[in-house]
């Protein structure tokens, strides 16, 4: 292609697709079927555990016998079947400040973000974010072509006095903050958890400021030890927007997620949804029904908690063994993520290629950084792999960091 044809092509695009860009986890997601190398960097639930012969026979049974129904388009506001099961769900997890009319399924919490980002933001503005953050929220974020500016935390999750400063800062410099966006229990990628006696004070805060919370809690049932603190929609049925998912305590293929809206937000966002995906598939919401109604979904989670806790325990007395004594890091209550801290001047991004020449993969911290710049941390998924592999891993991993702190 000539220089002029590629300078045609590119007036093509709009200035919000000249943006984006590929993460790093699809960079590493496309490294991670080799085989020879142990992967440490997907965090992809451990479907083997779920009893796949008896989805298969509901996925048939459903076909078979209401096929008409579940293959046909579906309400935008998915169906009342699981929206009434939802609420449900959410109230294992202490919610129980939401209607049924306030409840819409969407296809995964990723498109619940992205509703979020077309219907509160406009080019320019700016939302809040711990950091490091989901990088696919970050995506969304620059899609959108809006501001994510990070706001300070520590081993306990966000910081309240930090974020008091950081919205006088933004908005003394003229900024205008829509939302902020936090994953309050076991953060991706760090494994953080935020303290349950900031909780109130945060959402405090945001609803004093006129600054709303977006609440990304895929991970908040899969938790290995410690007290659940209640979340951030529970204490604020107003100003709270929930995001919940199936893809870790069921399954991420049937891209099945949903929101609680505060009342008087939600027909403008359940609208947004319906006007890029129509509708969510019928047929995965009614595997979702079904398998909700006729297994004991809980007695699943439960086993789910058992084999992570499990693999979390091998990654870290694994780590205690190997890893170098100027590196450290967390350890998260649950979720499925470990983050580790080198040195100052040791970009992960680079070690990401010795990595694969050393057998083993992990996700460099820049992909998880609103900032996008070179980063000195790296995150480490324990939850799709078995206890030795772990230990192999971080045994690799260990031996390549030891090099780049001699180096």
């Amino acid at each position: 292609m000539t220089a002029e044809q590629r300078n045609v092509q590119e007036t093509l695009f709009s200035e919000r697709a000249a943006g984006i860009k590929q993460s790093a986890v699809r960079d590493v997601f496309e490294l991670s079927l080799d085989p020879s190398l142990v992967s440490l960097a997907g965090g992809n639930p451990y479907l083997q555990l779920l009893p796949l012969e008896k989805i298969g026979e509901i996925a048939q049974r459903i076909i078979v016998e209401q096929g008409p129904v579940a293959l046909q388009y579906g309400s935008g506001l998915g169906t009342e079947e699981l929206r009434a099961q939802i609420l449900e769900v959410m109230a294992a997890e202490g919610i129980t400040n939401v209607g049924f009319d306030d409840v819409v399924v969407t296809n995964g919490s990723q498109s619940a973000q992205d509703m979020a980002c077309k219907v509160f933001c406009d080019p320019g503005d700016t939302v809040l974010c711990e950091d490091p953050t989901y990088v696919g929220a970050l995506n969304t974020f620059e899609a959108y072509q809006v501001n994510a500016r990070p706001v300070g935390t520590d081993e306990n999750g966000l910081i309240p006095e930090a974020l008091r400063t950081r919205i006088a800062e933004l908005r003394a410099a003229g900024e205008r903050i829509k939302f902020l966006y936090t994953i309050p229990n076991f953060n991706n990628p760090s494994g953080i958890t935020l303290a349950a006696e900031r909780r109130q004070e945060i959402v405090d805060i945001c609803r004093e400021a006129g600054i709303l919370i977006l609440e990304d809690n895929p991970y908040g049932m899969l938790r290995y030890e410690g007290e659940a603190a209640p979340t951030l929609r529970s204490l604020d049925a107003d100003n709270v927007i929930y995001m919940g998912s199936f893809s870790k305590i069921f399954a991420p293929g049937l891209r099945i997620g949903w929101a609680a809206v505060p009342t008087h937000l939600f027909r403008r966002f359940y609208l947004a949804g319906e006007a890029v995906a129509l509708c969510p598939p019928t047929l995965n919401q009614m595997i979702i029904s079904t398998y909700l109604e006729e297994h004991d979904w809980k007695g699943q989670v439960a086993k789910y908690n058992d084999l992570y806790r499990s693999r979390r325990d091998a990654m870290l007395t694994a780590l205690a063994q190997y890893l170098p004594e100027d590196i450290t890091h967390t350890h998260p209550d649950g979720g499925f993520f470990i983050w580790l801290t080198l040195p100052e001047g040791i970009d992960t991004y680079e070690l990401l290629q010795q990595g694969v020449k050393a057998g083993v993969i992990f996700i460099p911290g820049a992909a998880f950084s609103p900032s996008g710049e070179a980063s000195n941390k790296l995150r480490l998924a324990f939850c799709s792999v078995d206890e030795d592999t772990i230990a192999e891993g971080v045994r690799r991993l260990s031996l390549l960091l030891q090099q780049a702190l001699a180096g």
